[in-house]
Formats: C-alpha cells, structure tokens, sequence
C-alpha cells in the first residue's frame, strides 16, 4: 500500500515492530529495545510464545561459555564443516558465518544482560555426529526451568504447552526429570522427587490455575516474555498484521487490527517478521509438502495460527521465499490422539522409537529405518518406503513388557492406566502378533517374518537390518541402563501393541530469502529496505537437513538478536548522519 492510504486510521509510532512472540521475535525486540530503540511487538494470537512455548526449548548453538566452561573448545571451522556437510549444495556460507559468529554472543548477551538462563548436558551428541565436523556434545543446550510468578499477570496469556507432552498438564524438564518419572516404581529416590513434584505442581494449579514450574520451550518463552517486560516493551496480543506499508521500495510500517479497529504503526527503522512460518497453510503445504497431494495429509502439532502470514508478507513488498530446499520443513513422525474432553491431539515421537524392544514397520509388515535415527530422517525413511497411492503411515510396535517400562507415544509407562488409549483406538492391542497385525491393517505374513528375524540376533544387541543403536544419537535416546545394546531387545510376550504414525513437522524450513543481517531480499537478491525476518519465518540456514537438537530455536535466537542489533546500527549511522 501507500502511505497515503488508511490516513484516517488512528496511529502508532516506533522504532521497531516485531510482528510474532516466539524466540525469534522476542529476541529481535529484546536486542533492539536494550540498544535504546522503541519497539512493538504484535501477536496474531491471545497468548504470547507461538511455537516456542510448545517446543523443547533446546537450542543449537555450537562455540559458546556453557560449553567451553566444560572444557569444550571446538573452532568455528568444525562447526562449519559440519553445517557445510548437512547442507550440501543449499549450503549457505554468509548466513552460516554470521550464525556461528553471532551465536555464541547472542548466548553471553542473554545471559549476562536478560532472565534467559541455559543448562548444557556434558554430552548430547549431534544427529549425525559421525559426519564430518560432528561433535559427541557441547552444542546442544536447553532453557533452565522458570517460576512462572515472575511474570505476574502475564502468565495468564502465556502459550500453554502441548498437552500430550505433560503429565497430568504438568511440564516435564528434559533429561533427568523424565528418567525420575520413568523409573518412580524402581527407585525410592525417583518415587520421592516425583511426590513432590506432583504435590508442588497440584498445589499451582489449584491456586494459579497452571502449573508454575515451566520448563523446555514454555520456560524460553517465559524467560524471553520476563526480559521484555524488564525493558518495558509493549505486546499487544489477538492484533494481526494486516499488509505493511510501502514507500518508496522502503517498508515503513504495517497495518494492524487492534481491538476490533485498524492501527497504522509507523516503524521508524524497519519491520520484523517472525510469525512461525507456514505448518498450517494448506495451499502452501499443497505446493511444497510432496506427501500432502491436497495440503490436507500432514498433522501439525505446532499452532494453528502458524497459517504463513509472514510470508504472504514479506511476498506482497517483493520478497522471495526459498522453493528449492530438499525439505520443505523439519519433519516429526506423529500419531493423532483423541484427548479426554473428545478433541483431538497430535503427539510427536521423539525418543520412544530408540527404546528397546521398539521397532517400526509399514503395512507391508517390513521395517524400513534405524528407529532410533533422528526424527527428520525417519520421516524421509517413511517417505522412500511407501509403496506409489499408499497413505504414507508406519506402525510403532512393542510388547507388553517395552510398553510398561517405557511407554509408548500418548501411552505413559507403568502404573498409570491404558484404557482411554484402547478404547479410542489410539492403542492397538493383539494377544498375539497376527492378532496384532489384523487390527492394525498390516501384513500378517511380513510382520511376523520381520520380528523373527530382529528376535534372532536381539538378544545379543544387534540389529542386522538397520543397525539400531550403532550411532552415538541411537545410544543417547536408548535405555542407558539396558544391555548389550541400549537400542536393541527382542519382542517376545504379548500381548503386542502398535500405534499409528504419520507425518508431521517441528517448524517449517522453507522461508523468506534473507542475507546475513537477516534482511529479506527480493527476486534479484537485493535488500528490501526496512524488512527482516527471522525464525521460521526466515528461510532455514540447514539447507532442508535436521543436524542437532535445537537447530530451529537456535538460529531463531541468533538472527532475531542479529536483526535487532543491525536495526539499532543501522539507527545509530541514521542519527549520526
């Protein structure tokens, strides 16, 4: 539009507008607004955090204090290699370099100056680590656990996280946390910690209405949510931005619906898109999701506002969005639950696939990957094994005994009961394996074929077929104290049980073609003036490849404070011109 249109809607003026809350906008605002800007940040939705509050929190981010204060020292240069390594021929050399500089002072800079605190597992190995440049550890970090009540009233408009990854609507922090509830019938200790940790979290709800130990991506976005409060940055929530305005090539602002009204805010130094890319843009998914023929066949568990605003956005003032990435988004085997109040969940598979006794096959009965791979390469493993007109679905199946001890997707381990997952057919249940095979609509035959040859050499901890547990990231997701192999046990007893996976996504990759300040760029590779993006709006730096926990978060954070502390140089040379 131009700036003469919409002249009688009421104004708003600013340096900087933020259009998204998750980790890349609310890092991008943080930055601006602690370098002396006047920032705003709009959310399309009534609660703050986007995708980041439903997610794991971790971020990647290799060369930083948290590793290098265990002793890892590791040059750019090996990370680099990596990244080049996963990236291939999309292998983007000034993003990558500005990511791995900017990175690790990103982290000081949180750190040291915001609420945002890490914790850094001495190893948790890349997805590939055995590639080249691949690293057993150090870069890989989490969002430490956060007391909610330091948000105040804001808590209320925080983005919940989703429900099939709690217990009893109560937020698990990664590693040590979970083994205590895996282990709360085995261990005195884990039965006391979890007492007192059910006990703490019931005693929140029924005085805050929520849980207020927030841990994983709830924590990074409350984290954020606290700095930006600190720094007295306005948010206005349900306020969607409409179009941006255009003068002169130079995006100037946008329009925002606000309280059932238009506002034109005016951003003196630029606009920032982080509106968490496209997971539930159907025609967009039609165009670039290959296994989702009418957009329809893909499950999202990220945010049903995540419908590819920004790009629209970014495309109406002449930005180009990356189309030629191998793949589209940051793939996630997930099953679809019905909850207890009837609606409907999706859950991702994250760890149960590398347990023991645990193996996955198609509905020809065959197996088809290394389930404890990473799960973006188990997805393209899905992909490559459907047969052409096939649903693209694989089935996740143990027996009793792997069932209770580790669960299995929705399906928590012993004590707690089974029977809501049977009775809604989340859970498929067969005295025997072809039982098991008629109910879940897979080959008989195959199947029973299959485990008897993974039964064969199980019990020693090899997997001839795919080599399940061989790879230091099968290892780390495995039962640790389970041997030979920490991946690998037969299948033995039923009953058997089966769960329904299909595919779905922890974020998009295909995004708006930025340079390594985070500016969008248009068709001929040329700045657009007053226009960034970041996070999953930013077209992804992976190359369409999945190297480590947290590689969407991390460079969220990275580029959202290199946007902001380009806006406030670039407002610096302004003012000093």
């Amino acid at each position: 539009m131009t700036g003469t249109e919409h002249s009688a809607i009421e104004t708003y003026e600013c340096d900087v507008l933020v259009a998204g809350s998750g980790a890349s906008g609310m890092s991008a605002a943080i930055t601006a607004r602690y370098r002396g800007l006047d920032v705003l940040i709009v959310e399309k939705e009534p609660r703050f955090g986007g995708t980041t509050a439903r997610s794991g929190g971790w971020l990647w981010i290799p060369g930083t204090s948290l590793a290098k204060a265990y002793g890892i020292e590791e040059t750019p240069e090996q990370a680099r290699t990596y990244l080049r390594h996963e990236a291939g021929n999309n292998f983007d050399a000034a993003r990558v370099d500005a990511f791995l500089s900017a990175g690790p002072e990103a982290v000081d800079f949180f750190t040291t100056k915001t609420a945002l605190r890490f914790d850094m597992p001495l190893v948790f190995p890349d997805y590939h680590a055995e590639a080249p440049g691949g690293a057993q550890g150090g870069r890989s970090m989490v969002t430490r656990p956060f007391d909610g009540r330091e948000l105040g009233d804001q808590i209320r408009t925080l983005g919940m996280p989703l429900p099939e990854l709690t217990v009893f609507g109560m937020m698990l922090g990664s590693g040590k946390e979970i083994i205590h509830f895996m282990r709360v019938t085995k261990s005195l200790t884990s039965a006391v910690y979890v007492a007192k940790r059910l006990s703490r979290h019931l005693m929140d709800v029924l005085r805050y209405g929520r849980g207020m130990t927030l841990t994983n991506g709830n924590a990074l976005a409350g984290r954020l949510a606290k700095s930006a409060l600190d720094l007295k940055i306005p948010m206005w929530l349900s306020s969607p931005v409409r179009e941006l305005t255009v003068e002169n090539g130079t995006v100037t602002g946008a329009i925002v619906a606000r309280e059932g009204r238009e506002v034109r805010v005016r951003a003196r130094q630029g606009v920032v898109l982080a509106c968490g890319g496209f997971p539930h843009d159907v025609e967009r998914r039609r165009k670039m999701f290959p296994h989702a023929p009418t957009g329809n066949e893909h499950y999202s568990p990220g945010p049903t506002g995540n419908t590819g605003d920004g790009l629209r956005l970014a495309e109406s003032a002449g930005g180009r969005i990356e189309d030629r990435l191998p793949n589209a988004a940051a793939w996630v085997p997930v099953s679809l639950t019905t909850r207890k109040d009837g609606s409907k969940g999706v859950m991702p598979h994250f760890i149960d696939r590398a347990k023991p006794g645990v193996i996955a096959v198609m509905r020809d009965g065959r197996r088809f990957a290394n389930e404890g791979n990473s799960y973006h390469d188990f997805v393209q493993a899905m992909v490559k094994a459907a047969k052409p007109g096939e649903e693209i679905a694989a089935f996740l199946v143990c027996d009793h005994k792997a069932l209770r001890k580790y669960g299995l997707g929705c399906v928590p381990p012993f004590p707690m009961p089974l029977g809501h997952h049977l009775d809604t057919g989340y859970l498929l249940r067969g005295d025997t394996l072809e039982a098991l095979a008629a109910k879940a609509g897979i080959d008989a035959k195959g199947f029973v074929e299959t485990v008897r040859q993974f039964n064969a050499t199980a019990p020693l901890g090899y997997d001839a077929a795919f080599g399940k547990g061989s790879k230091a990231y099968n290892r780390y997701q495995g039962d640790a104290l389970h041997g030979p192999n920490p991946c690998v046990a037969p299948m033995e007893n039923g009953p058997f049980y089966a769960i329904k996976m299909v595919i779905g996504d922890l974020g998009t990759y295909a995004g708006i073609v930025t340079d390594e300040n985070a500016r969008a760029l248009d068709a001929e590779g040329r700045v657009i003036p007053g226009l960034y993006a970041a996070g999953n709006d930013m077209a992804s730096i992976m190359g369409g490849n999945y190297p480590g926990a947290g590689i969407t978060l991390g460079p969220a954070l990275t580029f959202g404070y290199i946007a902001g502390r380009h806006l406030a140089d670039s407002a610096a040379r302004r003012n000093a011109a």
